[in-house]
């Protein structure tokens, strides 16, 4: 059964105005919600994120293993005094006066040879390095997390405004639909027609909020925020991110790639570390000299005797074989993962410049050409429908196939800036700026 004049247009009338009631079902922005830029963020990011606090806690303590390194041995002092003098009958008789009392007092220090401290003091510098490194590492790897999570917040909320949007228009037609076929001017199949498609809708919103709880409670957690606070991300439009990402050539970006990324910096330290180990073991094969000084009160030949005394162990059997050995095995196989890292590097930075521009082109085919079209064709659906040249449910289809491809639309965008992120993540800075 087909509409009358006036059920058509009390149903268009519902349709295009359930757009502008989209806050009605949507979240109101409230002294609750936090509204905040991507650089805002990352403020925000690299002052209270606990991960980053940790890593300078592990610095700090690189720093610490310097000062140790830098330390003398302690030298050592030894007393030795007579407990019972069986001859005077005395117990702990150390006077001299009598000539029968009796101490020793002993004094030593190790030094150490073949220039070990300087060696141990070098690889505490190098451990020092290693943890500026990782800490380096760390905030590259957070930084990549935050802001791709932070693009994807912005367009799963902006998708989630398309549902608002679109399920609040159907409600608004259900609600007609329901009336007109109380009064018998449509069917029951077209009442059900849009009951399903509204349960499908809410089906996905539900989906998206669920994704969007979840990288909200991600991000607070990389701020430092509570759950008290609903997260509203802002992006800006970011329209010469498409002629940038053109200029852009893939071999400068790899030389800037191992310049900067802060794990391969590691990996030259390990070398550097495995080479100053490797001189450390061959200098232990060299023994320590122990210096002593002796005053004996009259237990020696000679009353009052003071000695000086030279120690030093004969390599003979241990030569720190063992150590030297591993430590040159350190060295090749430092040396491999280097190359290894190098490779690893190249191949990563060259997959995510073909990747962003791939992104680039899907995302430019959607903005200049394809998005266009899909406004232009609803506006004449749009007419004709109050024309009454189609009918309530082909302007229904073709509803949800712009939903889709807006949503595909958003999709592709926000590839397109993860994309970005994860070129300057694998360049190791920024190359590109997204705000």
């Amino acid at each position: 059964m087909k509409f009358s004049i006036i059920g058509k247009a009390f149903v268009m009338s519902a349709i295009l105005c359930g757009g502008a009631s989209t806050r009605s079902f949507s979240q109101e922005v409230t002294s609750d919600t936090l509204k905040i830029t991507v650089d805002e963020a990352e403020g925000v990011f690299l002052k209270n994120n606990y991960g980053l606090i940790l890593g300078r806690y592990n610095v700090d303590k690189a720093k610490a293993g310097i000062i140790t390194a830098k330390l003398f041995d302690n030298p050592e002092v030894s007393y030795e005094n007579i407990v019972y003098n069986p001859d005077t009958r005395k117990f702990f008789q150390t006077s001299s006066a009598d000539g029968q009392g009796q101490y020793i007092v002993q004094y030593s220090q190790l030094l150490k040879l073949a220039g070990k401290r300087k060696k141990q003091i070098q690889l505490a510098g190098n451990e020092l390095k290693q943890s500026e490194y990782d800490f380096e590492d760390l905030m590259r790897s957070l930084r990549y997390t935050l802001r791709t999570d932070f693009f994807k917040l912005y367009y799963n909320q902006r998708s989630m405004n398309v549902y608002f949007s679109e399920i609040n228009s159907l409600q608004k037609t259900l609600n007609v639909f329901e009336v007109q076929y109380g009064k018998g001017n449509i069917s029951e199949k077209e009442v059900l027609r849009i009951k399903s498609l509204l349960a499908s809708l809410r089906a996905e919103l539900t989906s998206l909020q669920n994704s969007n709880d979840d990288l909200s409670a991600e991000i607070r957690t990389m701020l430092s925020l509570g759950p008290d606070k609903s997260l509203v991300a802002v992006v800006a439009d970011n329209e010469d991110i498409g002629t940038n990402i053109t200029s852009l050539k893939l071999s400068p970006l790899i030389d800037t790639a191992l310049l900067n990324r802060p794990d391969f910096k590691r990996a030259h330290a390990e070398t550097d570390y495995a080479a100053i180990n490797l001189r450390l073991q061959k200098a232990n094969a060299v023994p320590d000299l122990t210096v002593t000084g002796v005053y004996d009160l009259q237990g020696s030949s000679v009353k009052r005797y003071t000695g000086l005394g030279l120690s030093i162990p004969l390599p003979l059997f241990n030569r720190n074989q063992g150590a030297i050995k591993q430590a040159n095995i350190d060295v090749d196989a430092s040396g491999a993962q280097l190359k290894s890292k190098e490779l690893a590097i190249r191949n990563d930075v060259s997959n995510s410049y073909h990747t962003l521009q791939r992104q680039n082109a899907l995302a430019s085919a959607f903005n200049q050409g394809f998005s266009k079209d899909l406004d232009r064709l609803m506006e004449g659906m749009n007419t004709n429908f109050q024309r009454r040249n189609i009918g309530i449910l082909e302007f229904i289809d073709f509803y949800s196939s712009y939903r889709e491809n807006t949503l595909q639309r958003n999709q592709a965008e926000a590839d397109l800036l993860c994309a970005v992120e994860e070129l300057n993540y694998q360049v190791g800075r920024p190359v590109l700026a997204v705000k």
